[in-house]
């Protein structure tokens, strides 16, 4: 009972950890270095898990992932689902702990020297070169400790996880929702032992997160 939630959860950290190093990375450059008009709304969606109530988060996503959704359905079409499967357990983690893991960036990202990066443009770098060479390995300090805490997040995330992966046992159960499982069927012991090796893996996030911060 252990086994299966505790793999199901490394699955999707694993999926996370590149979401967030893709997608996250590229929304907090988008963020710190745009002039567009749509800046307010991307920072709000990317914003709004902190704030919004994570089960309202997924009561919408259930509305526009499922088979008749606006986005599901176009997906359903080509014979590919979200709802009550892994994918939504994947969405569910990435959203959470976006926010966390594109502020701290973003705003490393506007800190960096702008003469530096002026510089690199006129050796003839573009700006991707800058970016990938120059400004996010100048950075990884910062990277690195947002990405630990957004996968924090996403290891305990259970509001959104509950409305769109449908906690459905041997199959979209995760190590939350395995103790909330546990703890409704009067299973304390095994609530103990889920809780057990979440407390481990948040410790062992800690002492990454505090290696790097001393070795900065």
């Amino acid at each position: 009972m252990v086994y299966e939630p505790f793999i199901l959860s490394a699955k999707i950290l694993a999926c996370c950890f590149f979401l967030f190093m893709i997608f996250g990375t590229y929304l907090a450059n988008f963020l710190a270095t745009t002039n567009s008009k749509l800046k307010w709304l991307v920072e709000a969606l990317v914003t709004l898990p902190l704030i919004f109530p994570p089960v309202a988060i997924g009561f919408f996503l259930l509305i526009l992932l499922g088979k008749n959704g606006f986005i599901g359905s176009f997906f359903a079409n080509l014979n590919i689902y979200f709802i009550f499967e892994f994918k939504a357990l994947v969405i569910a983690g990435f959203i959470a702990g976006i926010p966390l893991f594109v502020k701290p960036v973003q705003s490393a990202i506007e800190l960096f020297p702008k003469n530096v990066k002026e510089a690199s443009l006129i050796s003839g770098k573009s700006e991707f070169k800058t970016l990938i060479f120059i400004v996010l390995p100048s950075i990884k300090k910062s990277i690195f400790q947002a990405l630990i805490i957004a996968l924090g997040r996403a290891l305990g995330e259970v509001g959104i996880s509950l409305m769109i992966g449908g906690n459905i046992t041997h199959k979209t159960d995760t190590l939350s929702l395995a103790i909330y499982n546990a703890v409704f069927d009067g299973d304390y012991d095994l609530a103990m032992m889920l809780s057990l090796v979440l407390i481990i893996i948040s410790t062992l996030l800690f002492i990454i997160l505090n290696i790097i911060n001393k070795k900065s």
